[in-house]
This record gives C-alpha cells, sequence and structure tokens, in this order.
C-alpha cells in the first residue's frame, strides 16, 4: 500500500460527537507515550501529522485522519500514566469505551506495547476487553530501536505470554527504523480488500 495522502479531519472530547465516517477506520490505542503519533506519522511520511505531546497523558480527545481519502487513522487517548487523576483516567477510557463499542466503521485496533517492558496490567486489561468483546486487534510492539535485534525474540515471547495472544497477532516496529511499516500497511490493504 501507498499512502498518498494523509488529512487531519477533527477531534472529539465526547463520546455523542464520535465521528460517523462512512470509511473503514483503524484505530489506535496504547499507552501515553507508547509511540502512537510517531507510528501514525511514520505510516503516512507526515512527521507533522499527529502531534506527540511533550507531556506525556495530555492526549484527552479522539483524533481523526483521513487517509488516501479513502479509509481513516483514529488515534485514541492514551492510558495509563500516572499523574493523570483517576476522574480524568474515568473520562478518557470512557471515551474509549463509547468509540469501540459504537463504531460501525472499525477494522481493526492496533494496540501499542513498548517491546522492552513487559505489558502492564492496563494492557492486560485492554486486550482482555477487546477478546470479551469479540473485536479485531493487532499489537504493534513499538521502539524495537531500542533493544539488540538478538533480543527481540524473548522480548517478544514476553508478550506472547502475558497477552496469552499468537505471536503472528505481533507486529514488531519502529518508527526511528520503519521497521514493520511495510507488514502494518500490507495488513490495512488486506483488511480493505476484504472489506469490499
Amino acid at each position: 500500500m501507498n499512502i498518498k495522502s494523509a488529512v487531519y479531519k477533527t477531534s472529539v472530547v465526547s463520546g455523542d460527537k464520535i465521528l460517523n465516517s462512512g470509511k473503514p477506520e483503524f484505530a489506535f490505542v496504547g499507552r501515553s507515550n507508547v509511540g502512537k503519533s510517531s507510528l501514525i506519522n511514520n505510516l503516512t511520511n507526515n512527521k507533522n501529522l499527529a502531534k506527540a505531546s511533550s507531556t506525556p497523558g495530555k492526549t484527552k480527545m479522539i483524533n481523526y485522519f483521513e487517509i488516501n481519502n479513502q479509509f481513516m487513522f483514529v488515534d485514541l487517548p492514551g492510558y495509563g500514566y500516572a499523574k493523570v487523576g483517576k476522574s480524568q483516567l474515568d473520562i478518557w477510557s470512557s471515551l474509549i469505551d463509547v468509540y469501540l463499542k459504537n463504531s460501525n466503521d472499525l477494522q481493526t485496533i492496533f494496540v501499542l506495547l513498548d517491546i522492552r517492558h513487559e505489558p502492564s496490567l492496563q494492557d492486560r486489561q485492554m486486550i482482555e476487553y477487546l477478546v470479551y468483546n469479540n473485536l479485531p486487534f493487532m499489537v504493534i510492539a513499538t521502539k524495537a530501536d531500542k533493544i539488540a535485534k538478538s533480543k527481540i525474540k524473548s522480548y517478544l515471547n514476553i508478550i506472547v505470554k502475558t497477552l496469552n495472544i499468537r505471536e503472528e497477532m505481533i507486529i514488531v516496529s519502529s518508527s526511528q527504523s520503519g521497521l514493520g511499516r511495510g507488514k502494518i500497511l500490507n495488513y490495512i490493504e488486506n483488511k480493505l480488500d476484504s472489506a469490499l
């Protein structure tokens, strides 16, 4: 797949404003500071498309980007940052919940995990939520450039064991080196083909 255009469309801060785009949607979710903005920018070859916050946990909204005038990238609020109060976490989680349960156009949720760290309780809860609600997802293990290539397999094994998923459900990624970009775009292309 070749991404030729990527345009920011809108941001929403409440469940009743969630966009019904009528176009296939691919959502990105993960802990704050896991690299969602960097991944979206890498996939679209536009380093200024998704704004990475200098303060982890600051993204309090759902951001929509239209890709190739054909489908949407949906950047969901980050979760799990310690300096955010519980009430704010509840707001974010409920916003994520409303989106995931009500988007008629959702094709896949990409769950981003930092490959260097064992999945957190909230990461595990997110996967359990998606499995329970029978929602399609793939795991993207980000920041692979931060570890030696020889250690990737052992880090993957930890993710597989902790989340109780198959290894083929994980794409190893690095926004710095571009690792995994082709695999993610091929996955999206295949999903689009099957959706038509």
